[in-house]
């Protein structure tokens, strides 16, 4: 993922790591909440870099089947080895799920038109990329099982990307 190497700092004149610990604090919050029945929790924020970019990060918490819950994020801030930068493009908030010889994945991909959309499929593994006039999306997605990409449905309203897939050797 292309990178612009900014150091984003919040206006208060705090650092990114007091903001990145707050994400940490917001994280353990929304892991505690799902262990207590919640269903789902997300968290989104905006901050500008020093060079202008928009910084956007979240998460989202959901708890699945048994209880367990699964925390996802997104968004267009990234950690390095040097500290945490602001990406030119974005990991999209992505839910995937398992239903007996199908896989489904829904996308959150607002801002671009369904021919900038991109796949790929190789085994079970999803590489998303979506290019708009102001947004770059991209991600990989590690399905719960190998897909067939021939038999790929797909429908693209409001943002929202919906795909289909039969899973390849289903044992019947």
């Amino acid at each position: 993922m292309a990178s612009t190497g900014q150091r984003p700092t919040r206006s208060g004149g705090e650092g990114l790591g007091g903001l990145f610990k707050g994400l940490g604090d917001l994280l353990d919050l929304a892991e505690r909440l799902a262990e207590q029945g919640g269903r789902e929790v997300s968290e989104e924020r905006e901050f500008s870099s020093p060079g202008g970019m928009r910084g956007v990060y979240g998460f989202s918490v959901r708890t699945g089947i048994g209880g367990t819950p699964t925390v996802e994020r997104f968004g267009n801030v990234r950690t390095t080895s040097e500290g945490p930068v602001v990406s030119d493009t974005r990991e999209p908030l992505v839910d995937v799920f398992d239903e007996g010889d199908e896989i489904v994945v829904v996308a959150e991909v607002p801002g671009v038109q369904e021919e900038n959309i991109h796949l790929e499929l190789e085994g079970d593994v999803l590489a998303l990329s979506a290019t708009g006039p102001k947004r770059k999306y991209e991600k990989e997605v590690l399905l719960p099982a190998a897909a067939d990409p021939a038999s790929r449905r797909q429908s693209y309203q409001n943002g929202y990307l919906e795909l289909r897939f039969k899973k390849t050797n289903v044992e019947s």
